[in-house]
């Protein structure tokens, strides 16, 4: 391959092949604790600190996708969510095949209204109530990190 032809494909072509990210949405779920307010992670597929997060859902608008996300995952049963993202964040999903894509996660406040020990993947999933600033360290996604510590 030329440079010419290298420096062409890298410039013009290759922009054209490349997948948009995907979009998932997230439940920023928070409480008042004893010490201020707290926000819920939950453990993912691989061991990792997340915000309860998936793919749209037909019949949902995303806040409520969030939502129904954070019940299945992490017990939240009714919560009372912002319409609007209060940021979003870009992220690599990794599937067990090994494939990966790249996503864009759009972030919803959820005030926790009623949460449940017993929920989907209560077998699957850890779940803690932390502050946003100990959440922040907890979690590996730097522009998630953002969004906690300004919460």
């Amino acid at each position: 391959m030329t440079s010419l032809f290298r420096s062409a494909f890298a410039e013009v072509i290759a922009p054209f092949l490349r997948r948009p990210p995907q979009l998932q949405v997230a439940a920023l779920c928070y409480r008042d604790g004893k010490d201020g307010r707290e926000v819920l992670l939950v453990t993912s597929s691989r061991g990792r600190w997340i915000l309860p997060k998936g793919w749209p859902i037909d019949g949902l608008d995303a806040a409520e996708a969030a939502v129904q996300e954070a019940w299945e995952e992490g017990g939240v049963r009714k919560a009372d969510a912002d319409p609007d993202a209060i940021g979003s964040y870009a992220s690599l999903k990794r599937y067990d095949s090994g494939a990966q894509a790249n996503c864009e996660t759009s972030v919803y406040a959820a005030r926790a209204i009623k949460v449940a020990n017993d929920f989907p993947e209560a077998d699957k999933r850890k779940r803690r109530w932390v502050s946003p600033q100990v959440a922040a360290e907890m979690v590996d996604d730097e522009g998630l990190r953002d969004i906690l510590r300004n919460f």
